[in-house]
């Protein structure tokens, strides 16, 4: 495991030599910290105190973070399933426990994560698991370790497995992606959706946003097509991307609901 390479403290990703700048922070959607552009490394995180956390979030679906956490403080999701487990979403903390414990809970059959403020140590996981890490190619220039593991796909969607389907909403990220589980809550389905449809703080709706730090609306036609490419796929949960931030009862309803509140207040322009 490399743990020397450098680490943007600001948004987590792991970058393949040292540089000057991080490119995903210096991107309109992010942001460079206030105290400049800051380095560290896996090494110097574990000797700050960083371990992993592993809790189950959901039916068949366990969540992979750290304590304390670190970048923006999101979590991964391990989704089991019989044609083997795929971790969605990705974060910057990994070690040997860590991977113990996953191994524990059957590994890793394939990576794949939603939008470039993610990416984390997406290598080291790949590596340590021997698994390809998926990622639209229209996301392709925000790598900042590029690897034989990642799998760059094209079109609306990708098949990753049997029930396990990666769809392209285009929300926040050209490249932006969601996960579609058609086997989770016993069969009624769960919508994995990262920040691409962002689990608000009441959880019983989603947003969509451009930039969320600097906030930018989304374009209401991203959101529309959005709409249109998940219509075919039923899913009663959606899972966000921290932890507990999860739609617990009928989604498609809450992000039908969810857009349709937002629309309304884009494009209200009638008179004052």
């Amino acid at each position: 495991m490399r743990d020397d390479l450098p680490i943007c403290r600001t948004c987590g990703a792991q970058y393949g030599a040292p540089r000057a700048d991080c490119p995903i922070c210096e991107d309109e959607r992010q942001y460079v910290g206030w105290d400049g552009q800051r380095w560290t490394t896996l090494a110097e995180l574990r000797e700050a105190g960083h371990r992993g956390r592993i809790e189950e979030e959901g039916p068949g679906i366990v969540g992979v973070g750290a304590a304390p956490p670190t970048a923006i403080g999101q979590r991964a999701l391990l989704v089991r399933t019989p044609w083997g487990n795929v971790l969605w979403d990705m974060i910057t903390y990994i070690d040997d426990d860590m991977v113990a414990r996953v191994r524990e809970l059957g590994g890793i059959s394939a990576i794949a994560i939603s939008h470039p403020h993610f990416y984390g140590s997406m290598i080291e996981w790949a590596h340590a698991f021997d698994a390809p890490v998926y990622i639209h190619e229209a996301d392709r220039e925000w790598v900042a370790r590029p690897d034989d593991s990642v799998v760059f796909w094209s079109g609306e969607s990708r098949s990753l497995g049997d029930g396990l389907t990666l769809i392209n909403a285009g929300v926040h990220f050209t490249g932006g992606q969601v996960l579609h589980w058609r086997d989770g809550e016993e069969g009624r389905g769960a919508l994995l959706s990262g920040d691409i449809l962002t689990v608000v703080q009441d959880r019983r709706y989603v947003s969509f946003m451009y930039s969320y730090p600097n906030h930018i609306p989304e374009r209401p036609r991203v959101i529309r097509r959005a709409l249109r490419l998940l219509e075919p796929y039923p899913f009663e949960r959606v899972y966000g991307a921290w932890w507990r931030r999860i739609v617990h009862a009928d989604g498609v309803e809450a992000v039908r609901r969810s857009a349709e509140r937002y629309l309304e207040h884009a494009l209200d322009d009638g008179p004052e």
